[in-house]
């Protein structure tokens, strides 16, 4: 059974009015309820100590008190701001941690949101407050863990999550990306892969055949995996042409690679924006219920 950190407050806490897809977490985890595969835990919020394991001490005490300026929350963009704003995010960044910490322990889990990779260190962007994959990672380190994959195959890159561990032997990053969309300055990842425009399934699948080579040179001891679906022909961020079932071969090509070798994975989310939402909330369904198809009573 697979484990998956969810709040009604991932909805919730997001005004109606902003231009972000806020029901997408609300209609997934109603789509998920009926498998017998997924068990849901609550998340809980991460505390301020935690968060300033990967972000800077006045960005965190300026969001958590409330006195951001205009231009940090129009940089964000999760407008008009909630006075449940700040729960939200702690609680977000809060399940990707707790389900990193069973996954460390049981082989698997995952957020029904995260994947928050456009925050940096002193400051957010991009509907991204804090980097819930760089206070995961940070947390893992001090576990004494010293190789890290972070996988992000959402259609952004995560530049966030680059400049983060731009000088960190012990985290891998890598960022298989549009070349031409947000963030439209590219920052170095360890690996970036930036493809064209309008892609199809065969050219994606095809740019991700360096995966098997890089789990046996870089033998990660835990993997965190950002399973975007904005790639999708319906999405309206995107500017790729994919299907969702390129996006279920995708997800199948990871899980297969780390369950073969029983590498610990946490996965988020990330990104999708479809038109009709649904097509983003039937693909990122996949993402969750594939996963959970790789649970057993052992290890992954």
């Amino acid at each position: 059974m697979l484990s998956l950190w969810y709040s009604h407050i991932y909805s919730d806490g997001i005004d109606a009015r902003a231009r972000f897809p806020r029901l997408r977490y609300k209609m997934l985890r109603e789509k998920l309820s009926y498998s017998s595969r997924i068990r849901f835990v609550e998340p809980t919020a991460i505390d301020r100590d935690l968060l300033l394991l990967a972000h800077e001490l006045a960005y965190v005490d300026r969001f958590l008190g409330g006195t951001l300026s205009e231009k940090e929350m129009r940089q964000i963009g999760l407008r008009p701001w909630t006075d449940k704003m700040v729960d939200r995010t702690t609680i977000l960044t809060g399940g990707t941690l707790d389900a990193t910490k069973h996954a460390l322990m049981h082989g698997i889990a995952g957020n029904i949101a995260g994947g928050t990779h456009h925050a940096h260190y002193e400051y957010g962007s991009g509907y991204c407050i804090f980097n819930d994959l760089a206070v995961s990672v940070r947390w893992l380190q001090k576990q004494g863990l010293r190789r890290i994959l972070v996988l992000d195959l959402d259609v952004h890159q995560g530049d966030g999550t680059a400049t983060i561990f731009a000088d960190d032997p012990g985290v891998y990053t890598v960022s298989v990306h549009c070349a031409k969309n947000f963030p439209f300055h590219k920052q170095k990842s360890d690996l970036d892969i930036p493809l064209r425009e309008g892609l199809e399934d065969k050219e994606y699948l095809k740019a991700l055949e360096f995966l098997p080579s890089l789990i046996a040179s870089y033998r990660p001891e835990f993997v965190l995996y950002q399973g975007g679906v904005d790639g999708l022909k319906e999405d309206k961020l995107g500017k790729w042409n994919l299907t969702r079932a390129g996006l279920q071969k995708r997800n199948r090509l990871v899980y297969q690679l780390l369950s073969s070798q029983s590498i610990p994975l946490v996965i988020t989310m990330g990104g999708g924006y479809g038109d009709p939402l649904s097509a983003s909330v039937d693909a990122h369904s996949d993402l969750f219920l594939q996963a959970a198809s790789f649970c057993s009573p052992c290890f992954f």
